[in-house]
């Protein structure tokens, strides 16, 4: 196998295995090698194979769905050229023809020789994995599918350039690497640096599922709208009232608008000081990223926000046009202000520069959306029409009369106090 001889798709990650098949595929009749020594290799190799599958759910022919999982997840400079845009001009298709041309040898690859001679059938066991129904803690089940039937179309290939088109069309239509397969990620700090994380599990919500807020999520909408389609657009604030769907729209924002290329990096206040790395890694990428910080606000003395605002607006190098912050918040001003600060201003000699070193950071959103507490006729509606879409049986009128009991008893009306209302019926009367 020519495995030494890839170009583009060299140096990938979890591609150990694969230099090893490579090496045993060469060698498993070289009788200069010991023959434990192969079969142990091989062992090694099943053993990596089978611990990707069960820990990203991946069923069929593992061989064919390990090959498939390195190819839709190495970022090289063919595959990141084809994402979102598709199939590319000029030599480096000529390139990609020849890593190709070794692929299709590695899924076509037939081990009955190589077990014969080693006196194994481990190979053959991989043909038809089934797992047990689980996705996996790695990739959703909507990932692990994607993966499957890659595999499959792949190796029922005829030939190189039918292996090229299948492979560059998935690159179009889902990317590659972990922001193609994935849609949201959080930052973990490390030695190295920040590094972005793929989020495995994320709610599946959709604007639909918010009642009400026409205006706001109209709002919301245009401005991604615009934003995805590589239009001006502008970093958005999302505040007011605890518990009135100001998360959620941004979680329904990004299942909206997922398969136009948008992806969500979720930071967190302490992590303020990564932001440059963070969009230093996603700058080049053809994907529209926003970075999204829930319930963002600041106790007067923190000074985290700082860093906000020189990444927002304000250093030598502009912020990249693939990039906006969304942000949650209680607080239209996100940072606290006392009657301390009114005194202070009084015995300072430039009153306003405290004043304008404060509420600059909310200046730098373009777009602020204020959600607020419904009120009684609006938060019934909202009961209502939640509980419709379940299978309670309860006349509108206990059913309203319950929730007036439980909004007085559980923080007043919203429309978190609404879904928990309905919740808890579900819970007891189902």
């Amino acid at each position: 196998m020519r495995v030494n001889e890839l170009m583009l798709y060299r140096h990938m990650e979890q591609g150990q295995v694969l230099n090893d098949m490579a090496f045993l595929m060469e060698n498993y009749d070289n009788e200069y090698y010991n023959k434990e020594d192969l079969r142990g290799l091989l062992f090694d190799s099943v053993n990596e194979i089978l611990e990707l599958a069960v820990s990203h759910g991946l069923t069929g022919n593992l061989w064919h769905d390990y090959l498939t999982f390195l190819l839709a997840s190495d970022e090289n400079a063919y595959s990141t050229s084809c994402e979102i845009v598709g199939a590319i001009d000029g030599s480096m298709n000529q390139v990609a023809m020849h890593d190709f041309a070794i692929f299709k040898e590695l899924y076509d690859y037939d081990f009955t020789e190589l077990e014969k001679a080693l006196g194994v059938d481990c190979m053959s066991m991989l043909k038809g994995f089934k797992a047990d129904g689980a996705h996996g803690s790695v990739f959703n089940k909507r990932i692990r599918d994607r993966i499957c039937e890659l595999s499959i179309h792949l190796a029922e290939s005829e030939n190189i350039e039918e292996f090229k088109a299948v492979l560059t069309q998935f690159y179009k239509e889902f990317g590659v690497g972990k922001f193609g397969l994935h849609k949201a990620f959080r930052i973990e700090h490390t030695e190295l640096g920040a590094e972005i994380v793929p989020i495995t599990k994320i709610a599946h919500v959709h604007l639909d599922d918010l009642v009400g807020y026409e205006m706001a999520k109209k709002k919301l909408i245009e401005n991604t709208e615009a934003f995805v389609k590589g239009k001006k657009a502008n970093n958005c604030l999302l505040f007011g009232d605890a518990g009135t769907g100001k998360s959620t729209s941004i979680k329904a924002i990004l299942n909206q608008y997922y398969d136009q290329g948008l992806r969500m990096i979720e930071v967190y206040k302490h992590q303020f000081q990564d932001l440059n790395d963070v969009i230093a890694q996603i700058k080049n990428r053809n994907y529209k990223f926003i970075i999204y910080m829930d319930d963002l606000s600041f106790e007067e003395f923190e000074i985290e926000y700082k860093y906000l605002k020189a990444v927002i607006e304000g250093g030598l190098e502009k912020k990249p046009d693939n990039v906006l912050i969304y942000a949650t918040s209680n607080r239209r001003h996100l940072i606290k202000e006392t009657f301390k600060d009114k005194e202070d201003r009084d015995e300072e000699l430039h009153t306003n520069d405290t004043v304008q070193e404060k509420l600059s950071l909310v200046a730098r959103f373009g777009v602020t959306i204020f959600f607020g507490k419904p009120d009684k006729k609006q938060f019934q509606e909202i009961v209502r029409q939640l509980a419709s879409r379940t299978e309670l049986e309860i006349t509108e009128g206990e059913l309203m009369l319950e929730a007036n009991k439980w909004e007085l008893s559980h923080g007043g009306m919203s429309g978190r106090a609404a879904q928990q209302f309905v919740d808890y019926l579900l819970g007891t009367r189902l």
